[in-house]
């Protein structure tokens, strides 16, 4: 009878005990995703971030990558910011007009690299921007940018500068138009997966492209000119968000660990992970592209094209009780203290 007794609190010991371990054992966060599995920003970017939260969290933490978005490109935001999920990510410029501040990661001769313009927009976004409150409703796990933005055309000089008046490209937000209208070139906008629809429809001659997103989109075999410029002619700025209530209904624990492989490391990451992108990229269309670098006489007018473009989101931020100028100074000495490590 003893025997049994103990055998009987033994199990009701080992059963409390699992019961207790499976309580503190997962927490399964759901990510809404619009891209391709294989695109950069979801295998080097979010999957080894989720794998790193669940190291962090020493397993109480899961990410499940959803197999099909629950919206198109510019909903997600919303998504994690609702509630529908926890955690996605996307692009500003997908909703004109919602994000104004971050535009200032997008503008031209920014950076030579992801890496260095991802780090400083998160510093900077984290010193200044977020006091602006853009991204109510979630928690900013991290900002990044692409690899220098180029112009990429099927059948037309990009030099000189006269011969795109009048070209049709696809533009991806307000950044990109406000370029596109600045050179004299007609906008077209439409999500990054439509990019082989539209050229090969001859919707578009061309497109706004960093060198990673070419041959990811199969285009190599339809754009055969490019334009570069020192640091860019544009960039594009994402968020990687997760929706405020799920995060503050976490332990303190978990909540930790999320912030540990979050914030510059995160966007650390994702330049990182987009520069090794454009090297592969590059090693793709090199032979089939002809790459056109900008003359000084064509980046005076490029500069001088552009500069209204600086003026209006200078008018921006004020409305915003933020000075400019003194951000976009920090932004720079941040790419440049980035880019000297």
């Amino acid at each position: 009878m003893t025997r049994i007794f103990k055998t009987l609190v033994s199990a009701s010991i080992f059963s409390a005990a699992m019961g207790l371990s499976a309580m503190a054992q997962e927490t399964v966060l759901r990510m809404s995703n619009w891209l391709p599995p294989s695109h950069p920003i979801v295998k080097d970017m979010m999957v080894p971030w989720a794998e790193q939260l669940k190291e962090a969290s020493d397993g109480r933490i899961e990410v499940q990558i959803l197999d099909a978005p629950l919206g198109p490109p510019p909903a997600h935001f919303d998504l994690a910011a609702n509630g529908a999920v926890d955690l996605t990510f996307g692009v500003h410029g997908y909703t004109p007009g919602r994000f104004t501040l971050t535009e200032i990661a997008e503008m031209p001769f920014l950076a030579d690299t992801s890496e260095s313009l991802s780090v400083a927009f998160w510093r900077v976004f984290e010193s200044d921007l977020a006091q602006a409150d853009e991204h109510r409703g979630t928690k900013v796990l991290g900002v990044f940018g692409h690899g220098p933005g180029l112009l990429f055309t099927k059948g037309k000089p990009v030099s000189p500068l006269s011969d795109l008046s009048g070209a049709k490209i696809r533009v991806a937000g307000n950044i990109t138009n406000k370029l596109a209208e600045a050179m004299d070139m007609v906008s077209i906008q439409a999500p990054s997966p439509q990019s082989y629809e539209i050229l090969s429809g001859g919707i578009a001659d061309g497109i706004f492209f960093p060198v990673e997103s070419v041959p990811f989109f199969k285009l190599e075999s339809l754009v055969d000119k490019a334009l570069r410029v020192p640091g860019g002619l544009y960039n594009v700025s994402f968020f990687f968000v997760m929706n405020k209530a799920k995060f503050d209904s976490l332990s303190d624990e978990d909540k930790a660990a999320i912030e540990k492989v979050s914030g510059e490391a995160f966007s650390r990451m994702a330049g990182q992970a987009w520069d090794a992108a454009d090297a592969a990229g590059m090693e793709v269309i090199q032979s089939t592209v002809e790459f056109h670098d900008a003359t000084e006489d064509e980046l005076t007018e490029l500069r001088e094209k552009t500069g209204p473009m600086f003026d209006e989101l200078a008018k921006a931020y004020e409305a915003k009780a933020l000075d400019f100028e003194v951000v976009l100074g920090k932004l720079k000495d941040e790419i440049k203290a980035v880019a000297a490590e």
